[in-house]
């Protein structure tokens, strides 16, 4: 089993993305000034928490189910797909579009590599 199939790899990232919709919700500070250095509309904010937050609970079901796995990772791969192309838009620092950069190629990978079916 590789990191990229393992169960506390999609454990850790609906942590992750749990802890990120908590964030987006209250908004912290350094998330509320990345969403205003790419423009991102204060009114559609509440969709990255909603978005965030079933992405958590997809993560961790999908370890049930390969087939919500993969759903929940291709989706994660478009909405930091989204993210990247919202750094271009602003020409926004490299720095900042990093850490969107390498969850989408992290969720492309995982989207391609799957969850192995479980027996029993």
């Amino acid at each position: 089993m590789s990191a990229l199939t393992s169960p506390q790899t999609y454990t850790a990232l609906a942590v992750l993305m749990a802890g990120d919709a908590a964030a987006c919700a209250v908004p912290v500070a350094p998330i509320e000034k990345a969403l205003n250095g790419v423009h991102f509309p204060l009114e559609y904010r509440w969709i990255l928490v909603g978005s965030k937050a079933a992405a958590a609970v997809g993560l961790i079901a999908g370890q049930r189910n390969s087939a919500l796995a993969r759903l929940t990772t291709a989706m994660l791969a478009l909405y930091f797909t989204l993210a990247v192309g919202a750094h271009v838009r602003a020409h926004d620092k490299p720095a900042n579009a990093a850490p969107a950069v390498l969850f989408l190629a992290l969720f492309t990978a995982m989207t391609a590599k799957g969850l192995p079916e479980r027996e029993g």
